[in-house]
């Protein structure tokens, strides 16, 4: 019999308004405590979620809580397992949760449970000199012109021509492979996470299988919660950090675009999962959840999976930057001008999909840990070596991706999270019913017709999309994003609201 309820209560602690301990013993073998970042809203539900576990009601995947103790678990992890404020149940790792293995010890385990399957799925926001009232008369024509350049849904081909030597190039060279082929512009590079190239990518590491899955869809959006928007600028909370990024007044017209690694990256997980459950038979690494497969860093497993989960990273890179390219070309089309001339720069593209070595204090020494951050977004503060030239006293800008029809959010990174978190905040709303459930509950045209109501312009290639992605199937972006910047893990600039959606 599993512990009731209150039996579990004994084990989690609010330690802050904004933060929840859980204590060892909440789970077999936990090596260090785990913690959660919530306000009073969102615990209801982290709590609620247990509480139907433990009337054994969850269906598939372990309660948030649960998952973030068992990583707490896994061999190697430092200082805490962290789940942020839009935390839900996921594959191995819940949606929303990081954590850092130290790279020096040899128990110290990668798992690609705590990637996902989209690897590198991230966003970039790229902004223009428009005003909303420019984009006003045209937004049908601007919608469609974005829906026919980009090409969108489960099926969809990428119209980047693309041959087999293309594809490795493009996944040993990331963004640097978009500037060869003229598909970026220089400045863009400067405004991605690790420049847009992750270096210890290994294109042989990818299997044949993967690639086959890749070549196709570059340049593609895909389904499911990926998004490309035109956004309007709301409100602005740091005019110094929003006029460092080019943002200088509200209504200014922004498009943020929400992919990862579409196939290949699936495919690249699958195959890693496969291999790294042998591995653990091996090594006799013992894990609380059977989707926690993972191997040693220093194994050939381990190693083979890092080289290829880089390389789908930098494939990702290159999707992005790729509809960033075709973006620019459909705004230059409506506008009959060169998007030079509408000032489209790249504000900044981060993955909240990955993991990557980095360099961090822990325990008032500096350590090499391989971060693993699953919905999840690296928030770098001022002054910190990794991040461009122009963000250097604002720190790193994060981009949050609100639901379908509301609001997204560009936050700055603060030393406290660099403190507490090893510079990580939250990815964007969070889950709160499952896509089954959305179908079952929500109606197609009502969820369109709420969109239209607050003007917002919409192209989907799948309706039944549209229930599952809508604003009522997930947390409230801005309750997450509060939750953050009252914890001090990163700091509200910029607010955006959508006028118009293109979706898979």
């Amino acid at each position: 019999m599993g512990r009731s309820f209150d039996e579990e209560l004994q084990y989690l602690e609010r330690k802050t308004d904004y933060c929840w301990t859980i204590k060892k013993g909440f789970v077999p073998n936990m090596q260090v405590e785990g913690a959660f970042y919530v306000n009073s809203h969102l615990e209801k539900l982290m709590l609620e979620e247990l509480r139907n576990s433990c009337r054994g009601g969850i269906g598939g995947f372990l309660p948030g809580v649960k998952q973030i103790a068992n990583v707490a678990a896994l061999p190697g992890i430092v200082k805490n397992s962290i789940g942020l404020p839009d935390v839900h149940s996921g594959y191995g790792f819940a949606i929303g949760n990081m954590a850092a293995f130290d790279m020096d010890d040899p128990e110290s385990i990668v798992s690609p449970g705590g990637v996902g399957f989209d690897i590198n799925c991230g966003v970039r926001l790229i902004r223009t000199n428009l005003d909303e009232t420019d984009v006003t008369p045209v937004k049908e024509q601007l919608c469609q012109s974005l829906f026919d350049h980009i090409p969108v849904g489960v099926g969809s081909k990428g119209v980047i021509p693309m041959q087999a030597k293309d594809l490795n190039e493009a996944l040993e060279m990331g963004v640097d492979w978009s500037l060869r082929e003229g598909y970026a512009w220089a400045e863009d590079k400067e405004h991605c996470e690790e420049y847009g190239r992750l270096l210890q990518a290994d294109p042989s590491k990818v299997s044949a299988k993967a690639k086959k899955r890749g070549l196709p869809q570059l340049g593609t959006l895909g389904a499911g919660n990926h998004y490309a928007e035109i956004q309007v600028v709301d409100e602005i909370f740091d005019k110094h950090a929003a006029n460092k990024m080019g943002i200088d007044h509200k209504g200014q017209v922004c498009v943020m675009v929400h992919c990862g690694s579409r196939g290949l990256g699936h495919q690249v997980a699958t195959d890693a999962l496969v291999a790294m459950e042998k591995a653990m038979a091996r090594d006799k690494i013992i894990v609380n959840d059977r989707q926690l497969a993972c191997a040693h860093i220093k194994s050939a497993e381990g190693q083979d999976y890092l080289k290829g989960m880089f390389a789908a990273g930098n494939y990702a890179w290159v999707n992005r930057s790729s509809m960033t390219f075709l973006t620019r070309q459909a705004f230059g089309k409506v506008f009959n001008c060169p998007p030079d001339d509408l000032d489209m720069q790249l504000i900044y593209d981060v993955s909240h999909n990955i993991a990557k070595v980095e360099e961090h204090m822990v325990n008032g020494k500096q350590k090499t840990l391989l971060v693993h951050r699953k919905g999840s977004t690296r928030a770098f503060p001022p002054h910190h070596p990794l991040i461009p030239v122009d963000y250097q006293l604002t720190g790193q800008p994060v981009l949050i991706g609100g639901t379908m029809g509301t609001c997204s959010y560009v936050l700055t990174g603060t030393q406290h999270g660099m403190d507490t978190t090893f510079g990580t905040t939250c990815h964007g709303a969070g889950r709160a019913l499952s896509r089954a459930k959305s179908r079952r509950n929500l109606d197609y045209q009502e969820v369109l017709d709420k969109l239209a109501e607050k003007g917002i312009s919409i192209r989907v290639a799948s309706p039944k999309l549209v229930m599952e992605e809508a604003p009522e199937s997930y947390k409230d972006v801005t309750e997450v994003v509060n939750t953050c910047h009252e914890a001090g893990i990163s700091k509200k600039a910029i607010k955006l609201r959508p006028i118009a959606v293109i979706k898979g």
